[in-house]
């Protein structure tokens, strides 16, 4: 059984005691003794149970992994029929508008996170305990997390500080500007990286090095090359972390929260989850939505065949590449050889993502099987540090031997050998790295928004219109609860 943090949400009840006396002149009523959001935070305790709720949203982050693929050219959407899942299907074809409850999903679970993150925040100086800056760090860096997903999905986004957003605050306070939006992220992990211990109290929790390798993609995000190079640099020359060798087992169980692992997003099938509340579920919803339609056979477990790969993307493997197995699973060639069955969903391209296919189960497994599966995401691995630091070096014109020594280090355990070696120097370089992050992390959420931080989407993505589709709209709900006060962004 998993021994790590479980991410369960907390609920703060406002508790009374009624205190009533014997005489029948008077009976005091009021309560004795209460706790409700804002007289909480009076021991460590209560910051530790707070900060698990703000952990708890990353379990519903699967959506934005899902989508970071099927709005990449490297899946399609899939499903069951060209209306499954229809918010999928448009963002798939790029013609996603602000009237999408997937992308609306997405916006207000992130956005819980940052609230439950600014919670424990607002009331930081309340309370002091040894062990208080640890958790201050944690909520900081789950905080800067959640904003990271939103400004590199949706752009500038509304901030208040170390508060909550209260109902109204929507009319008042304007949508940050993304370079506001990413000072804050900064602010926020480079105080983690100083305060955060190098080694977890539990699997899952935030670490130095998870700020760090984070620090150093939002660097990277903002074209911050020296900032990201030296970033990353440190991160590597503390021999935290190091790339295990065999690339199959870091996404079957046996390989969670391994030497390679920075930071992994914990799931559990011993807590069920239904359709009616996909956030509540403890399990990776995508998972099972990455399965295959109507599966029998050995191995895996059936699924609703979405993001499927597209052929273009697995032809991206060179011959002799070793991760392209564990990367794709060629069903037909699968089920020749182990005599499986399957169905064909919409779309079909003949291959699924092997890194996040439904494995089979124990019988102690709650609920919807297809809701509840216990596969870790491994949001941050040691090989995307290594390629983000030779982009670092290569694209902003520092070191391209360092460049190629990250680059070179990712590619022979991808081959086994040193015949592979890249090199190139200069653009050429950049373009190797940029392939190499592609097939590395293929299946993984990043596709998406490599391809636009880099200028390359509308060349790449179909339907893709420049000028527009580098963010999504927001909702159209909180366009309307806003009152005017926070525009759309441009094209939508």
């Amino acid at each position: 059984m998993k021994k790590y943090l479980f991410f369960t949400i907390v609920t703060v009840f406002v508790m009374t005691l009624t205190v009533t006396s014997c005489s029948d002149e008077f009976v005091d009523r009021s309560p004795a003794y209460s706790i409700d959001s804002e007289n909480y935070f009076n021991s460590k305790d209560d910051y530790d149970k707070a900060l698990v709720a703000a952990y708890d949203l990353l379990q519903s982050s699967y959506v934005n992994v899902l989508l970071g693929e099927i709005a990449s050219d490297n899946t399609l959407a899939g499903g069951e029929s060209p209306t499954d899942v229809i918010g999928f299907q448009q963002i798939d074809d790029m013609i996603h508008t602000p009237v999408n409850s997937n992308l609306r999903d997405l916006w207000n679970w992130m956005f819980a996170g940052v609230q439950r993150a600014n919670y424990i925040l607002e009331f930081k100086d309340k309370t002091d305990f040894s062990g208080k800056n640890q958790i201050i760090a944690e909520a900081r860096f789950l905080r800067a997390y959640y904003q990271f997903e939103l400004v590199k999905w949706f752009g500038g986004i509304p901030m208040k500080g170390d508060a909550r957003f209260k109902v109204g605050d929507e009319k008042t306070i304007k949508r940050a500007t993304i370079q506001e939006v990413y000072a804050s992220i900064e602010a926020d992990l480079i105080y983690a990286s100083a305060n955060l211990a190098a080694v977890p109290s539990q699997k899952g929790r935030a670490t130095k090095g998870a700020a760090q390798a984070l620090l150093g993609k939002a660097y990277l995000y903002q074209n911050k090359y020296t900032q990201a190079a030296s970033t990353l640099e440190s991160l590597i020359t503390s021999n935290t972390y190091s790339l295990v060798t065999d690339y199959n087992s870091i996404f079957e169980e046996a390989g969670e929260n391994n030497a390679e692992s920075v930071f992994e997003v914990q799931y559990t099938d011993i807590e069920g989850a239904g359709f009616g509340c996909l956030q509540c579920s403890e399990g990776n919803v995508a998972v099972g939505f990455n399965g295959i339609r109507n599966y029998s056979g050995s191995v895996f477990s059936p699924g609703f065949s979405f993001n499927v790969p597209t052929k273009e993307a697995a032809n991206a493997f060179e011959i002799g590449d070793r991760r392209k197995d564990v990367a794709i699973l060629d069903i037909e060639a699968w089920a020749t050889s182990t005599s499986a069955t399957f169905g064909k969903g919409n779309e079909h391209t003949g291959y699924f993502n092997r890194k996040y296919l439904p494995r089979k189960r124990s019988a102690n497994a709650a609920g919807d099987l297809n809701l509840t599966n216990p596969n870790n995401y491994r949001a941050i691995r040691y090989a995307d540090v290594l390629l983000m630091a030779a982009e670092a070096y290569s694209r902003g014109g520092i070191d391209d031997a360092k460049a190629r020594l990250y680059l070179n280090q990712v590619r022979r355990r991808a081959f086994g050998d040193t015949n592979h070696d890249i090199t190139a120097s200069g653009a050429a370089l950049t373009d190797f790295i940029l392939a190499e992050r592609r097939v590395e992390l293929l299946g993984e959420g990043h596709r998406f928004f490599d391809l636009v931080r880099t200028g390359k989407a509308a060349g790449k993505i179909p339907g893709f219109t420049a000028g527009k589709n580098e963010l999504f709209p927001l909702p159209i709900e909180e366009i309307q609860f806003s009152n005017g006060n926070w525009q759309q962004n441009p094209g939508y």
